[in-house]
């Protein structure tokens, strides 16, 4: 519904312009903020008619629009009224402000921000945590937090909205040590305040925090609220402890909503436990929950972790019949059931017979099942696919490459890469976490930067001088570079989740299991290596990569090499 606010002569009754002003505003407020069909469309057409609205006329308007859905509308009425001869006052600021949270405005945000120092509105605590609220949710980071460093009062709401910003904003290392400076300084969490803490610790594996937050919930009565328990489960799943999110999700007893059993399946799906995935979508609808959606997509995704092909395919097939309507992620989920299990032209047929376009991540899905089945004809279909569609991505150009590669196609190999130079296509850099005594230690690819990394980089030689009388020979394949073997053998010695490892065996006390989050999927030989550290130093070895969780004990994972 368009709401047209410019001044103009209507129809509509004319004695309401000649109304008092507090009584107009009144009136004004009532039927922008009513939840009445048609009110704010009528509130419109009442402002039309006031030849010169009061600064309160102007604030009913822009706050209808602001909480209604119109909250671009309400910034555009903001401007048109900065320029007319009204000055905004804090509400019109403030009602300003939770519109462009609203609206994800955060360039506005930035110019009424500018404003409020001029007003002299600056130092309002309500407005600094409204504009707070604004820079963290439109991701704009820095600036949130300066505005909360400015802060000479903050309450609850300002500590909840930077946290919050930050575990969302992918600084979940900021978020958390804000939290436990909150702590310091008196703050009692609230559902909010934890609500954002436990993302930070989903993130960063940080199980120690997340074990404390857990007990104080427990203890203040906060797992009273489904929406916090339903964080635990998650953040226990990615921290790599399912069985711990499963005490949990029992401890609920009847209180678990649609989410808490998606929420749930899709961990033991991360965790490549299928079949007790299946068993619990089974349980939600005995326990009178219609699966929706995300129930469908997380039990295909068991399937897909546990090779279950003929089960996803019948779970699809199904998904109709009971009235979900299967999306794009659905038909990306098939494909990658097909292309796992090698029946790749199945998976090319799904996606030519969609209803919907397919998407880029679903051409990489079937990219990645080529380069593991070595189908370069499709693979070269599929990349001249995803060329059109403008992706520009890394990891696009080394599967094609592999393909190659696996065929000594060393003219096309070199073909792929002065493409990759042609298009400044940049490689995603590759991190890894791991926690060691409460303390989140951070890796990147080749990393010198640690304090322990001479430690780290003697105990990775001595590593692979044990694995080499194992029969371990350096997957090169992987290293996309124009380098000899004994620099692509480096490349992959430094890998990032194998100095996260390396760290883990020379810091964490015996016999302690290693846990590891990696930003992209973990390589193949970053696999084979830490399948053979874990049976050489009799540790238990777990590594969540963007896909799923891997867990390595006496030389065997969990993924059973199907990934």
């Amino acid at each position: 519904m368009h709401i047209s606010l410019s001044h103009q002569t209507t129809s509509s009754p004319s004695h309401y312009h000649r109304t008092l002003h507090p009584s107009r505003s009144k009136l004004l407020d009532f039927c922008a903020t009513s939840s009445a069909a048609g009110s704010l469309s009528y509130a419109a057409a009442v402002f039309r008619r006031i030849p010169s609205p009061s600064t309160n006329d102007w604030n009913a308007i822009i706050r209808g629009l602001a909480q209604n859905d119109h909250p671009n509308g309400a910034v555009t009425l903001y401007r048109n009224m900065s320029r007319a001869s009204h000055k905004p006052d804090a509400l019109t600021c403030s009602f300003a402000l939770k519109a462009c949270a609203r609206a994800l405005a955060r360039s506005e945000a930035t110019q009424i921000h500018s404003q409020l120092i001029r007003f002299g509105f600056d130092a309002d605590v309500l407005l600094q945590t409204t504009l707070l609220d604004v820079y963290a949710k439109t991701g704009d980071l820095d600036n949130a937090h300066k505005v909360f460093d400015e802060m000479g009062v903050r309450d609850i709401a300002s500590w909840n909205a930077l946290i919050a910003g930050l575990a969302q904003g992918s600084r979940p290392n900021e978020a958390l040590e804000l939290f436990k400076r909150s702590g310091l300084e008196g703050l009692k969490p609230n559902e909010v305040t934890v609500l954002g803490a436990l993302s930070a610790c989903s993130q960063l594996g940080a199980i120690r925090e997340g074990e404390k937050i857990w007990n104080y919930i427990k203890d203040d009565k906060l797992d009273a609220c489904v929406q916090v328990c339903n964080a635990v489960i998650d953040m226990y799943a990615k921290c790599g402890f399912v069985d711990k999110a499963f005490r949990v999700f029992n401890h609920m007893n009847r209180r678990k909503s649609l989410v808490t059993w998606n929420t749930m399946i899709m961990a033991l799906a991360m965790h490549g436990d299928g079949n007790r995935a299946l068993e619990l979508f089974e349980q939600m609808g005995e326990a009178g929950i219609c699966p929706d959606s995300v129930s469908y997509l997380a039990a295909l995704c068991a399937c897909n972790h546990s090779g279950l092909v003929d089960h996803g395919l019948r779970l699809f097939t199904s998904m109709a019949r009971c009235g979900v309507s299967p999306n794009v992620k659905h038909y990306g989920s098939v494909v990658d059931l097909l292309g796992r299990a090698g029946r790749l032209e199945e998976a090319f047929e799904i996606v030519n017979s969609m209803p919907m376009i397919p998407d880029v991540v679903l051409w990489q899905t079937l990219l990645g099942a080529c380069k593991t089945y070595g189908n370069v004809d499709m693979a070269e279909q599929v990349s001249r696919k995803l060329v059109e569609m403008g992706s520009n991505s890394c990891g696009d150009f080394v599967l094609l490459s592999n393909v190659y590669a696996a065929h000594e196609r060393w003219d096309d190999v070199g073909r792929v890469r002065e493409a990759m130079k042609n298009r400044y296509v940049k490689k995603v850099p590759g991190f890894s976490y791991t926690e060691v005594d409460g303390v989140i230690h951070k890796f990147v690819n080749g990393d010198q930067s640690h304090l322990s990394w001479r430690e780290i980089y003697r105990k990775l030689e001595e590593v692979r001088f044990r694995i080499e009388s194992y029969g371990y020979v350096p997957e090169t394949n992987y290293v996309l570079h124009d380098i000899g073997q004994e620099e692509k053998e480096n490349a992959l010695c430094y890998h990032s989740e194998k100095l996260a490892v390396a760290f883990g065996l020379v810091s964490a006390s015996e016999g302690t299991p290693i846990r590891v989050i990696k930003n992209l999927r973990i390589c193949g030989d970053c696999h084979v290596v830490i399948k053979l550290i874990s049976k050489i130093y009799d540790r238990e070895i777990i590594v969540r990569d963007r896909a799923r969780f891997h867990r390595f004990e006496e030389g065997s994972c969990s993924c059973r090499d199907y990934w």
